[in-house]
C-alpha cells in the first residue's frame, strides 16, 4: 500500500467509529509506520507488550520515540510474574518451553484488548518469514477485531528509505550487529541479511504467535 492509501484506510476506519490500535515493538523497521500514524488526525493507541525481558536500549529507544511522535503508549504486561515463569526445574520458560514464554508475555496479555478495539494495526511485512508472506492486508483476528497490515508489501529497502527521508532514528543495537530485537535472552547477533534469523536462534521457532495464534484462517 501506498502511504495515502494506509492514511485513507484509516481515515475511513475513523469515519466508520471504529476504536483502533496498533502494537509495535519500537524496533527499528516499526518506526515509520508509527510516524505515518501519528501524521494524521486519527485516535489510535499504541501497546507496547513489556515481557520484562526487553534489552534497556529498546525500552530507552521506546520512550524517545514516544516523546518524539508524541504517541499515547500502553504499556502490556502479562498477569504473570517473572519469578512464576519457571519449570518445575527451575529454568525459565524461554529457556525450557520458548513457545509458552512467548504465549504468557506475548498472546495471553494482548488478547483481551481485542475485545475493546475494533482494529488492529500491525506493522509485520511478507518478507519478514515464511509464515508472513501469504498474509494479506486485511485479515480477522478473535472478537471480530479486524487485523490491518498496512506495510505487508513493503520490503526493508522501503523501510530504510522512508526513515531516512523523514530523519527517523534508528535502535541503538543495530549498530552492534542486531538485526531483529526482541526478548534479551532469545536474541542474538547475526551477520547474515535474514532480518528475523536472529530471533530464538537455534530453537526450529521463528514467531511468538501474534501473527499465528491471534489469526482466524
Amino acid at each position: 500500500m501506498s502511504i495515502k492509501e494506509i492514511k485513507d484506510q484509516l481515515l475511513k476506519y475513523k469515519s466508520e467509529g471504529k476504536k483502533i490500535f496498533t502494537s509495535s515493538s519500537f524496533q527499528t523497521h516499526s518506526i515509520p509506520l508509527l510516524h505515518i500514524v501519528s501524521s494524521i488526525n486519527v485516535e489510535v493507541d499504541v501497546l507496547f507488550i513489556n515481557t520484562g525481558f526487553h534489552f534497556p536500549e529498546t525500552i530507552s529507544f521506546r520512550d524517545k520515540i514516544v516523546k518524539q511522535l508524541h504517541l499515547n503508549l500502553i504499556d502490556v504486561r502479562s498477569a504473570v510474574s517473572k519469578i512464576q515463569q519457571k519449570d518445575e526445574e527451575g529454568q525459565f520458560y524461554f529457556i525450557s518451553d520458548p513457545d509458552y514464554c512467548c504465549y504468557l508475555n506475548k498472546t495471553q496479555p494482548i488478547e483481551p484488548y481485542l475485545q475493546i478495539y475494533d482494529v488492529w494495526i500491525s506493522g509485520i511485512r511478507a518478507d519478514q518469514n515464511t509464515t508472513r508472506k501469504n498474509l494479506k492486508n486485511v485479515e480477522h483476528a478473535p472478537y471480530n477485531t479486524l487485523r490491518f497490515h498496512p506495510i505487508i508489501d513493503w520490503n526493508f529497502e522501503q523501510i530504510e528509505e522512508y526513515r531516512k527521508l523523514h530523519n527517523l532514528p534508528e535502535h541503538p543495537l543495530v549498530q552492534n550487529g542486531y538485526k531483529s530485537i526482541g526478548c534479551a535472552p532469545c536474541t542474538r547477533k547475526f551477520e547474515f541479511d535474514n532480518e528475523r534469523a536472529s530471533r530464538w536462534y537455534g530453537m526450529n521457532k521463528n514467531e511468538c504467535g501474534l501473527h499465528t495464534d491471534l489469526i482466524i484462517k
